[in-house]
């Protein structure tokens, strides 16, 4: 076992400069000290964990904490614990016992079997998303056009809020999710999300429909209104912007690889498969794993101290040649469904089985629909999101 605390400290983190593959400075740390010790932007220390098999590790154990509100809690953004601290813990922040009531609670809401009785809602909502870029002006915008009107409607529709809301709670995400948004402008962001469902919860209780948040209100024991609340809010903000940046990011993948998308052009039924590639060759969502040691762990070969953050670079152990081959390859023949992309362990991402399901719709139908699909700009100039909690794009002209 190793104790490390004297080593030296690097910076962190460090911005992607290809849109797929991890940074240079991630990859040799998983070479050559995968279990490091590194400056974060709060000016606190934390654990950065870069190999696969030591990401699930910490994952799937009790002692490492996902409560936010721990003051030792590795965040990567100045004034964030003041922001998570001045609202209801949703059930991304919490740990045994309180996590398992609140993730059963709505866990039934995503099975297998209720998304594919979706499948011809999804598949008419991405119809009509691409009749109207077909009909419109040339070259289009696939992220205001497609990537975020599908899983915003399709999430609006499953939770109940109002689809013509959009922007405003498309808007309010954004700005919590940028890194560079400052503190009183995230809390203000959260606080007017949170103000708008609680207000629609409120109304549901005397009015209620046929969605998500109708069905917990009419439980036996429904849960109290500000946890309906935080959970409401999770699902409305992780529904719509984890597909989005997904559906924008895995299209222009897919568009630098012509040999790839011209296999699930000729056989649809390999784009499960592709889709599993895209969500472990891209990693949208890099840190939002972040623990915080409650006892000693040795994680491997390496003491963690019990206070001590840790921060698990899902992308890098996503691109751990450990576990999977030539992994900066783009290949959708891979099978490659032990992937980090939706978290592992006890807080695997509650909506996977719902974005497994949009990102096939979509890319099936839009390769089908728009079999000319190019780039209408050189990837040089297209502004990704270096400054969000979500790797993405924020426009991708297309044309055909």
């Amino acid at each position: 076992m190793t104790d490390v605390t004297d080593q030296p400290v690097a910076s962190f983190p460090v911005a992607r400069r290809c849109p797929y593959e991890p940074p240079d400075e991630y990859a040799r740390l998983r070479d050559s000290e995968p279990i490091s010790r590194v400056t974060i932007p709060t000016g606190r220390e934390a654990w950065v964990l870069t190999r696969h098999e030591d990401v699930r590790f910490m994952l799937a154990d009790p002692r490492f904490s996902a409560d936010r509100r721990n003051p030792d809690f590795p965040f990567l953004v100045e004034g964030q614990q003041e922001s998570i601290s001045s609202f209801r813990p949703n059930m991304l922040s919490m740990d045994a016992p309180e996590h398992g009531p609140a993730r059963r609670g709505v866990l039934g809401e995503f099975t297998v079997r209720r998304m594919q009785a979706l499948r011809p809602r999804v598949q008419a909502i991405v119809d009509g998303c691409l009749d109207e870029i077909l009909a419109g002006p040339r070259p289009a915008d696939l992220v205001s056009a497609l990537a975020l009107p599908v899983p915003s409607l399709v999430i609006c529709e499953l939770l109940g809020v109002p689809y013509a809301d959009h922007e405003f709670f498309q808007d309010r995400a954004s700005a919590m999710l940028r890194r560079t948004t400052p503190t009183p402008e995230r809390v203000r962001a959260a606080g007017e999300i949170r103000g708008y469902l609680g207000d629609l919860i409120t109304a549901k209780r005397s009015d209620p429909g046929d969605d998500l948040l109708s069905r917990q209100l009419a439980k036996p024991e429904p849960d109290e209104h500000e946890d309906l609340v935080a959970t409401a809010t999770l699902l409305l903000v992780a529904g719509h912007e984890t597909t989005a940046n997904m559906i924008s990011l895995g299209t222009l993948t897919l568009l630098e690889n012509p040999e790839e998308l011209a296999a699930i052009r000729q056989d649809p039924a390999r784009t499960p498969a592709m889709v599993e590639e895209l969500l472990r060759y891209l990693t949208i969502v890099e840190t939002v794993t972040s623990r915080v040691a409650t006892e000693d762990v040795e994680v491997g070969g390496t003491l963690i101290r019990a206070g001590e953050g840790v921060i698990a670079l899902g992308h890098t152990a996503n691109h751990d040649p450990g576990t999977f081959p030539e992994p900066d390859r783009f290949d959708i023949e891979r099978g490659a469904r032990n992937h980090v992309a939706f978290g592992y362990g006890p807080h695997q991402c509650l909506g996977q089985n719902l974005a497994r399901l949009e990102l096939e719709i979509v890319f099936d139908a839009l390769f089908r629909r728009i079999p000319g699909l190019r780039l209408a700009a050189p990837r040089a100039e297209l502004p990704f999101k270096d400054d969000a909690v979500i790797y993405g794009l924020y426009s991708l002209p297309v044309d055909w």
